[in-house]
C-alpha cells in the first residue's frame, strides 16, 4: 500500500516500485554527527546534482527531501509528460499514415489506460537513478525524509534532529501556480502534479494557460482523442517565443482538433452536475464552455513555505529565494539553485546552477557566474520550438543592432522526405559579424539540434564556422550549415565579387 500523502495513484506495481525508490516506507533517517560540508534542501534535479557532485568530491553531505526524490522532473514533469507525448505522437503517426502511402484499415483506437500505464512503467524504471538508497549507498549521502526548517545561520532542524553545516543549498523547487478564479477550487482541477494520476480519459478538457506545459499537454490529449479547448489571455502561445514560431504551433494544434482561444480570460467556473462550466471573456463578448476536466498550466510558484528562511537571514520574495550572480543568498553560507530562485525553471538549468554552486560554495578561487550561463530550452510540441540566447526584439531593446539569418525547414531535403517541412531556423548575429546572439529553431527534433548552436555560443564560434562542419546527408541539422552559408555569401560584396571575376579571368 502506497502512503496516500505521496499522491501516487493508482496503487499498482509501477507506483509501488516508484515509491520504494523515491520515498521508501521503511526508511529510517540517519543520526547526524558533527558538521556537514554541505546540507542540501530538496531532492529534485538541483538538489540531487549538488549532493552527488559534492559527495563525489569527498564532502560530507546531507540531503533532505519532504516528498519524492527526483522532484518534479521524474515524478510529475519531464519524464511522465514526454512518455505521454510519445504515445500521442504514435497515435498521430498512425492516423496520418495514409499520407505516406500506408493504408490503416479502420479507426485508430487509443487505450488511454494503457498509455498511462506505459508512462508509469517508464517512470518507475527510471526512478532507481534518483533513489534514496543509491544516494545513500553509492554516494555516501545522509538522506533524510521530512520537513526541514532553518533554526539559525548554520543550522537546520528536521524531526527534532539538528543538522549543522558549513554551507547549505536551498533547492526546494517550485509547484504549479493556481490563479484566483472564482469557482475553480470548488469545481476541482488538474495540474501537472495530479494529471498523471488519471486512468480514465476525459472526454472534454479545458487547458488554462498557453505556456509550455499547457501547449504540450493540450496537443497530446487532443491526439489521444480528448476534445481539448486551450485558453490563453495573451495574443499568442508561448509569449516570449518568436511570433512566427507561435503561429506555426497554433496552426498545428488547430489541425489536431484543439479549439484555440487566444486573448481570452477565464472569469469564473461553475459546476453543473458532473460537468464544469467555464465562463470566458473574449473580444467577441462572453462565452461558456462545458468540460469534464480542467488542467491549469499558468506558471510556477517557488516552494519556500515552512523553511523559516528569516531565521537564517535569507531574503526572499514572491519569485523565490534572492540570489546574487554567484547563486549566494543574503546569508553567505547559504546558496540556492534551480526553480526556487531562477526565472528559467528548467531541469537542465537546475542541473547547471547546481554544478556552479558546488564550485562556488565549496572551493576558493574563481567563481562561476549565473549571468554567464548560456541556457537553451525547448517546448516539446509538434513541431518542437527550441531557443537559445537573445530574441530579436530583446536585442533591439538593449540597443544591439542585429542581422537575422533565416532558413525555412522546407529547404531541407530530409524534412521534405519526412513530410515535416513546417518550421525554420533563425540565427541572430551582431550586425556586421557572425557572433551568435541567439537562435530559434522550429521543427521535429529541434530540441536535439539547438545544442549545436549552444555549443558554438559557449565556445565563441561564429555562425560562419558551421560552413566547415560536415553534416551527414540527409539530416535536418543541415539547416544550421545552410544558415552559415547564407552568412558567408553575404560577405561577397560587389567589390569583392568584381575582384574575384578579375582573378578568374586572369587565371583562365
Amino acid at each position: 500500500m502506497i502512503d496516500p500523502d505521496l499522491n501516487l495513484h493508482p496503487d499498482d506495481e509501477h507506483n509501488l516500485q516508484l515509491a520504494s525508490n523515491v520515498h521508501p516506507s521503511d526508511w529510517r533517517n540517519p543520526t547526524p554527527e558533527g558538521r556537514y560540508n554541505l546540507v542540501v534542501l530538496g531532492g529534485g534535479t538541483a538538489g540531487l546534482v549538488a549532493a552527488a557532485g559534492a559527495a563525489g568530491l569527498g564532502a560530507r553531505v546531507a540531503l533532505v527531501e519532504r516528498h519524492l526524490m527526483g522532484g518534479d522532473c521524474l515524478n510529475v514533469g519531464c519524464v511522465p509528460s514526454k512518455a505521454v507525448i510519445r504515445s500521442a505522437q504514435a497515435a498521430h503517426e498512425v492516423g496520418t499514415a495514409s499520407a505516406f502511402g500506408v493504408d490503416v484499415r479502420g479507426a485508430v483506437t487509443v487505450d488511454f489506460a494503457g498509455v498511462m500505464e506505459r508512462m508509469r512503467g517508464i517512470r518507475a524504471g527510471i526512478s532507481p537513478h534518483d533513489s534514496a538508497r543509491r544516494f545513500s549507498e553509492h554516494y555516501g549521502v545522509d538522506v533524510f525524509f521530512g520537513a526541514a526548517r532553518f533554526t539559525g545561520a548554520d543550522t537546520i532542524e528536521i524531526d527534532n534532529a539538528v543538522l549543522t553545516f558549513s554551507r547549505a543549498v536551498i533547492a526546494t523547487g517550485a509547484r504549479a501556480a493556481v490563479p484566483p478564479i472564482p469557482g475553480l477550487e470548488e469545481a476541482g482541477f488538474l495540474t501537472n502534479h495530479n494529471v498523471f494520476n488519471l486512468t480514465e480519459q476525459p472526454h472534454r478538457l479545458a487547458v488554462i494557460g498557453g505556456g509550455p506545459i499547457g501547449c504540450e499537454l493540450a496537443q497530446a490529449f487532443a491526439r489521444l482523442g480528448t476534445d481539448v479547448t486551450i485558453i490563453e489571455t495573451a495574443e499568442q502561445f508561448l509569449q516570449r517565443e518568436d511570433r512566427d514560431a507561435a503561429e506555426i504551433l497554433k496552426s498545428s494544434m488547430k489541425r489536431d482538433g484543439v479549439v484555440v482561444r487566444l486573448s481570452t480570460s477565464l472569469e469564473r467556473v461553475q459546476t453543473n452536475g458532473v460537468e464544469k462550466l467555464l465562463f470566458l471573456k473574449t473580444s467577441r463578448g462572453e462565452e461558456t464552455v462545458a468540460v469534464d476536466q480542467i488542467l491549469v498550466g499558468v506558471g510556477r510558484r517557488p516552494n519556500i513555505e515552512g523553511l523559516n528562511l528569516e531565521a537564517a537571514g535569507v531574503t526572499h520574495d514572491r519569485n523565490g529565494v534572492t540570489v546574487d550572480d554567484f547563486l549566494r543568498t543574503t546569508n553567505k553560507r547559504i546558496f540556492a539553485s534551480g526553480d526556487v530562485c531562477l526565472p528559467c525553471k528548467f531541469t537542465h538549468t537546475a542541473d547547471a546552477t547546481s554544478r556552479a554552486v558546488i564550485q562556488n560554495a565549496l572551493f576558493p578561487g574563481p567563481k562561476k557566474r549565473l549571468s554567464k550561463l548560456v541556457i537553451p530550452w525547448c517546448t516539446y510540441t509538434d513541431p518542437e520550438i527550441a531557443h537559445v540566447g537573445k530574441y530579436a526584439d530583446q536585442a533591439e531593446s538593449e540597443g544591439i543592432q542585429i542581422e537575422t539569418w533565416e532558413v525555412p525547414m522546407a529547404d531541407i531535403d530530409r524534412a521534405i522526405t519526412d513530410g515535416a517541412t513546417e518550421g525554420f531556423l533563425k540565427v541572430h548575429c551582431k550586425k556586421g559579424t557572425d557572433t551568435i546572439l541567439g537562435a530559434t529553431l522550429v521543427g521535429e527534433h529541434a530540441g536535439n539540434m539547438i545544442s549545436e548552436i549552444t555549443t558554438a555560443m559557449v565556445s565563441g564560434l561564429g555562425l560562419g564556422s558551421f560552413s566547415g562542419v560536415i553534416h551527414p546527408y540527409p539530416t535536418r541539422a543541415e539547416i544550421i550549415r545552410k544558415a552559415a552559408d547564407a552568412y558567408n555569401r553575404s560577405r561577397l560584396t560587389p567589390r569583392v565579387h568584381n575582384l574575384m571575376k578579375r582573378w578568374f579571368a586572369f587565371v583562365r
